[in-house]
């Protein structure tokens, strides 16, 4: 029986969309936080993660001793990459160019991913059945973020976006890497859950984001910060722990959890298109946070990555 036999295309679909809804919240906190580094931001989720990871690790501790030294290095470079690498980048260009400009470029990922993947050794689709979906995912972007595109050209305000811009460039590279990488382990070692996985993942998280967490705080102990360091978290340190722990929970840890189990369940190519849930989740809490509704071409976008989304589940359904 093959990978793609065994898999089952519904439930790695749900397990998709549950990911994208959680991994939306992400991009609320650098809005509901815009004096706090990005630094900050990003150890701290992580510390989080690494702590609610710690009493469901214990639970699974047969399974994650049965992780060789090998698998424990691709789960730190998964982490490195996928959670630091790609949130600091994230929430830094959040912060300098707001949050439709960046959900452009990290929404691009549906279209990255499926390239990326069909250009290696996951290539099982033609690229002309994978044309229209990624055509109509491409356009539904363009759209969603149309607005907000002729209200930078016309302030001629364009370094902070192209700081930002850049930015979420490498947040893209980031996630491009990791699903892939992340995907072809879970896939190659069907004999280990997706939850011991994602705990592995958030285990290996923790030391790397303590020591982050005490060097930052030592940082603007040094640097004369009055707003940071060891006991002082900002101007709204409620606010902070909380957003850090419902993201580290629900974010990162339930966030891999659902991707994992979405990975194990469908084609690499479509996986990548499937992120595509993260975007419009991004757009739906960035509108209720800016309290605005959609305007029409934003509307138009958003049904158009709809559209896209359930073209590319058509084809690849069609296969299995």
């Amino acid at each position: 029986m093959t990978i793609m036999q065994q898999q089952n295309l519904g439930l790695g679909i749900a397990a998709a969309l549950g990911a994208g809804l959680l991994w939306g919240l992400v991009f609320v906190a650098p809005l509901l936080l815009p004096t706090y580094p990005a630094t900050l931001l990003t150890v701290g989720r992580y510390l989080a993660f690494g702590l609610v990871t710690l009493p469901i690790a214990w639970w699974f501790r047969r399974e994650l001793r049965a992780l060789s030294k090998s698998d424990w290095w691709i789960a730190t470079k998964l982490s490195l990459i996928g959670n630091f690498l790609y949130y600091l980048a994230l929430s830094a260009a959040i912060q300098m160019a707001g949050a439709p400009l960046p959900t452009l470029i990290i929404g691009t990922l549906p279209v990255v991913i499926a390239i990326c993947s069909n250009l290696g050794v996951a290539k099982s689709f033609s690229w002309k059945a994978l044309a229209p979906s990624l055509v109509l995912i491409a356009a539904g972007l363009l759209f969603v973020n149309a607005d907000q595109l002729k209200r930078v050209a016309e302030t001629g305000n364009f370094s902070t976006y192209a700081l930002g811009a850049l930015l979420a460039w490498i947040a893209v590279a980031a996630w491009t890497w990791y699903p892939i990488h992340n995907a072809r382990w879970l896939q190659k070692h069907t004999q280990h859950s997706s939850m011991t996985w994602a705990s592995a993942q958030g285990l290996v998280t923790l030391p790397i984001a303590a020591v982050g967490f005490v060097a930052l705080m030592g940082y603007y102990e040094v640097t004369g910060n009055a707003s940071f360091g060891f006991g002082r978290f900002g101007t709204a340190v409620e606010k902070f722990w909380l957003l850090m722990f419902v993201i580290g929970f629900s974010a990162s840890w339930l966030g891999t959890l659902l991707w994992n189990i979405a990975s194990k369940n469908t084609p690499t190519a479509l996986t990548g298109q499937l992120i595509v849930f993260e975007t419009l989740a991004a757009l739906g809490y960035a509108y209720i946070v800016y309290a605005r509704a959609p305007s029409v071409l934003e509307a138009i976008g958003i049904a158009l990555l709809v559209i896209g989304v359930i073209v590319g589940v058509r084809t690849f359904s069609s296969r299995h």
